[in-house]
């Protein structure tokens, strides 16, 4: 709440208080900058307390608030800059940055209603057989099913993932936010994803907000076989996958164990690990992984936060090598909170095997 409310009195020393707008525009904005400031945190009690549909408004006009105050908040430090070392005046300053900001989450609305696009990734493997080579997975991850993305949203997403017609589909964990009571409709064309040599997913940290067990349970019903800390032989590579690196201290018997997860496995072949936080490579390497699949970060989603998320995590998108790990973050397949995308985008990841030359 410090930190919310630190950043709206910036937002209103730059924007209200130094503009000297007419007293009635002075006030209102003052008012509604105070009413405003705690409306995420509010909003997130409300949620948990009324019914879904009864939220649903509220959580939105918060998430929406939350995006615009963050590039409300960049364009004060800019136009601060501006007018501190320009002929620029305060008004002028602020009028540019509040429309600027406007824009930008315009912008960032327009990406989201887009929906996922499909990203194809070539990921080469020095101990993959020449009988692997082309085999196709299909990531998806941090979904985030819930206030925002429905059921409309889901089965959109399965059209595209079954018109790929991949080998194998995997799922790296967030893809709810609520409970199986309020969201068991919205999920259920998750049933519908077919693949060859399957579905297999592991646990996000949101699902650890909503009950991770009862949400484990459900999407088994539907089709999916959760990887807790095991692995499966798939053809010319093991799949392995670990619980949440943050679930021990959220669930009595979850927990990350990269070791296990590999344990027994055919030496000969490559593993392929699902783990939705990025900075699992670092138990991966150690484990001897060939490959790890994440999300988590979305990306950042919001630019420029995703510069923030790289003090956290070893990768923030993309392919990366470490040692001689490869990890691949997916910037997710829909989104959290506000429902922007600014310099990222929703993504179903087409990933592609190779051997390695």
């Amino acid at each position: 709440m410090l930190v919310l409310g630190s950043a709206h009195y910036y937002v209103w020393l730059r924007f209200v208080h130094a503009p000297h707008w007419p007293a009635p525009w002075t006030a209102i904005a003052t008012i509604a900058l105070v009413v405003l400031a705690p409306s995420l945190p509010v909003a997130a009690i409300v949620m948990r307390r009324l019914q879904r549909e009864v939220a649903r408004p509220w959580m939105t006009l918060a998430y929406l608030w939350f995006g615009l105050a963050v590039y409300l908040l960049l364009a004060a430090a800019i136009t601060n800059l501006v007018v501190a070392v320009t002929p620029v005046g305060p008004r002028a300053a602020a009028v540019a940055g509040i429309a600027a900001a406007v824009a930008v989450v315009a912008y960032g609305l327009v990406r989201v209603r887009r929906g996922p696009h499909v990203k194809r990734v070539r990921v080469p493997l020095v101990d993959l057989p020449v009988a692997a080579a082309g085999f196709t997975i299909v990531q998806l991850t941090d979904v985030h099913i819930g206030p925002s993305l429905r059921r409309a949203f889901a089965a959109k997403v399965v059209d595209r993932v079954n018109a790929l017609e991949p080998d194998l589909i995997v799922l790296t964990g967030d893809l709810v936010d609520g409970r199986v009571r309020d969201l068991a409709g919205d999920v259920e064309p998750f049933g519908g994803l077919r693949a060859k040599h399957g579905v297999f997913a592991v646990t996000g940290n949101h699902e650890y907000y909503w009950n991770a067990d009862a949400w484990i349970a459900h999407f088994t019903s539907l089709g999916m076989r959760y990887l807790r800390n095991a692995h499966v032989a798939m053809p010319g590579f093991t799949l392995a996958g670990v619980d949440d690196s943050t679930s021990r201290a959220m669930a009595a018997g979850h927990g990350e164990d990269v070791a296990k997860a590999v344990a027994d496995r055919d030496p000969a072949l490559p593993v392929v690990l699902l783990a939705h936080h990025p900075s699992t490579v670092a138990r991966a390497q150690l484990a001897g992984v060939d490959v790890q699949l994440s999300g988590h970060t979305h990306g950042g989603q919001l630019l420029p936060l995703g510069w923030l998320s790289r003090l956290f995590e070893p990768r923030v998108a993309g392919l990366a090598k470490f040692g001689a790990t490869w990890l691949y973050v997916s910037e997710g397949t829909g989104f959290w909170g506000p429902p922007l995308r600014v310099g990222t985008s929703c993504e179903i990841t087409h990933i592609t095997l190779a051997v390695a030359s």
